[in-house]
């Protein structure tokens, strides 16, 4: 028997979650990667990259990993200029890094938009750089996935690598962290309220990420999904030659992957509680209801305020 129908098509009470800039819960924020907004201009591939320390190895230096989206589910190798910093004295005795930096220069000048032209002052760097400090711990979640996935990829990047607008990034992310949102409960979340580009999951930070439900665990329950996210991450270098991409088809998902899965779903779902949490159905309904109520508590704590 259906109690009743919400706006998301589950049995649940009807609320709505609206985009929000800041976590509902005391979570690490969620931002989106560097946006180049360079015309293609400061990202090399293998060939580029070599051509520009060829003519001058100062280039060196400058030429960093660069992972979006693509590059991040299906181990692509593209690079791009990180400049930031760089001195102009040396720039300028590199002339292909000089002739990109004049193109990028033009493309925004040429652009409609007069937030974009006015970044052609500074055209050396990305258009908007959101890594702003050092962390070995990045937590990558990239923005578009196959709805085909029972699990968005995630996965640890370190510093030295420039992410992309195509992917978000929690800084100095933890193995708890990775291990509930790797879980089938952010999953069952995500699913329930992100957009879609297509039919492929949109995941948004400030839809998805920011009006989930953390659960509270006691130390050692903690500890349990720690050891069970760690379970996962050693499952995938079993297959080293795979990318994120083939382990995560779920026609190619390898058993020691799906039973570490398995293993971790059930250690987050024991930290929210003994009932509710069987069932995606049951999830999202659950996660509704302590939306609702984180909420209603934010909304009376503002009035006493006012």
């Amino acid at each position: 028997m259906v109690d009743n129908i919400n706006p998301y098509l589950v049995n649940a009470l009807n609320v709505m979650v609206e985009r929000r800039t800041e976590t509902i819960c005391n979570v690490s924020e969620m931002v989106y990667g560097n946006k180049p907004t360079d015309g293609g201009n400061l990202i090399l591939n293998k060939k580029e990259k070599i051509l520009i320390i060829k003519e001058n190895k100062t280039a060196k230096k400058w030429i960093r990993p660069f992972i979006g989206a693509e590059e991040f589910l299906n181990s692509k190798r593209r690079w791009c200029l990180w400049l930031l910093g760089a001195n102009p004295s040396e720039l300028r005795k590199c002339k292909l890094v000089m002739d990109r930096i004049e193109k990028v220069k033009k493309f925004r000048l040429n652009s409609k938009k007069i937030s974009t032209c006015k970044l052609a002052a500074t055209p050396t760097l990305f258009g908007e750089i959101r890594q702003t400090r050092a962390s070995n711990n990045n937590l990558v979640v990239p923005i578009t996935s196959s709805e085909k996935r029972c699990y968005i990829p995630m996965d640890f990047l370190s510093s030295d690598m420039v992410l992309g607008n195509t992917v978000q990034i929690i800084p100095d992310s933890t193995l708890y962290d990775f291990g509930v949102l790797e879980s089938s409960v952010h999953m069952s979340w995500l699913r329930a309220v992100a957009g879609r580009l297509e039919m492929r999951y949109s995941y948004s930070g400030t839809l998805v990420y920011n009006n989930f439900i953390w659960p509270k665990p006691t130390p050692k329950q903690k500890e349990d999904i720690e050891k069970a996210a760690q379970a996962v991450l050693d499952a995938r270098k079993l297959y080293p030659e795979s990318t994120l991409g083939d382990l995560y088809d779920p026609n190619t998902m390898p058993p020691e992957l799906a039973k570490a899965h398995e293993r971790l779903d059930k250690t987050v779902k024991t930290a929210y509680g003994t009932k509710g949490f069987e069932t995606e159905e049951e999830i999202v309904a659950s996660l509704m209801k302590l939306y609702k109520e984180a909420i209603d508590k934010e909304n009376a704590t503002k009035r006493k305020i006012s």
